[in-house]
């Protein structure tokens, strides 16, 4: 279904029992709310799972201009106002880790717990200067020009070799996402400046990533972690970016163990 929030429709899929304690799930840059297919299966054994697709992307609206982290917390806030949800607990990769470490310091009211994987909490000025390539590799290639280079980053080499059903799915959400959301997100992840202010969380958090990912590498989520009091950090095998697709039986298991 499809809801109007900050004037945008906001593509919503929700599973699992009523009155059961809520689950949010927030997807990559370039994919959509089906990344998590396996996890919301799992999860709706025992939760009230909410998935959307972050605006441009998906079946969401696609607004023009630059969007923000603070533009990207307010979407969830206003879907959780919504949908009358007083907490629910966040599990979200990559931008949608990123947007995790927001809500719990804007929101931290909202959440039962973080599960933040695969994501870093600052932009360096080569990490800035890599989602403007992306940007301009984009208004030139299509985002089809993108979705090899991209699938390459995301996956371990030996992995993608053996060229799992997940490529083809993750090709199909990255060539279909529209530019123009792709663009107003990239603006985002170069403003990302969480870093000084992961001190002030106080939601049960576990940060997570794969062994072998080069956007988010194990040794800089381990600073995250260390920055938030009592977060744990873990490192998944076999893994690389988008590490709920590439090892999902790691994947899983460390999920449904954190969420108790």
């Amino acid at each position: 279904m499809k809801l109007d929030i900050n004037g945008i429709a906001l593509n919503v899929e929700i599973e699992g029992p009523d009155g059961a304690p809520w689950v949010t799930l927030s997807h990559s840059l370039a994919c959509n709310l089906g990344m998590w297919d396996e996890q919301a299966k799992i999860l709706g054994e025992r939760f009230r799972v909410l998935r959307y697709d972050l605006r441009g992307h998906g079946g969401s609206g696609a607004p023009e201009g630059s969007y923000s982290f603070a533009m990207l917390e307010s979407d969830v806030v206003g879907l959780w106002d919504a949908l009358k949800i007083e907490k629910s607990h966040w599990i979200g990769l990559s931008i949608g880790a990123m947007i995790g470490y927001g809500l719990a310091i804007d929101h931290g009211g909202r959440l039962l717990s973080l599960m933040a994987c695969d994501g870093r909490s600052d932009a360096p000025p080569e990490y800035q200067i890599f989602f403007q390539q992306r940007i301009e590799a984009a208004r030139e290639k299509g985002m089809a020009g993108l979705a090899a280079p991209t699938i390459e980053r995301w996956f371990k080499p030996e992995n993608l070799a053996k060229n799992p059903p997940a490529i083809a799915k993750l090709r199909r959400m990255i060539e279909t996402t529209d530019p123009i959301g792709h663009e107003g997100c990239c603006e985002a992840l170069k403003g990302l400046a969480f870093g000084p202010r992961l001190g002030s969380i106080k939601t049960r958090t576990l940060v997570i990533g794969g062994d072998s990912d080069v956007s988010a590498a194990p040794e800089m989520l381990a600073d995250v972690a260390h920055r938030i009091p009592g977060a744990r950090h873990a490192v998944l095998p076999n893994a690389g970016h988008i590490s709920n697709m590439e090892n999902p039986t790691a994947f899983n298991k460390a999920m449904l163990d954190f969420l108790g």
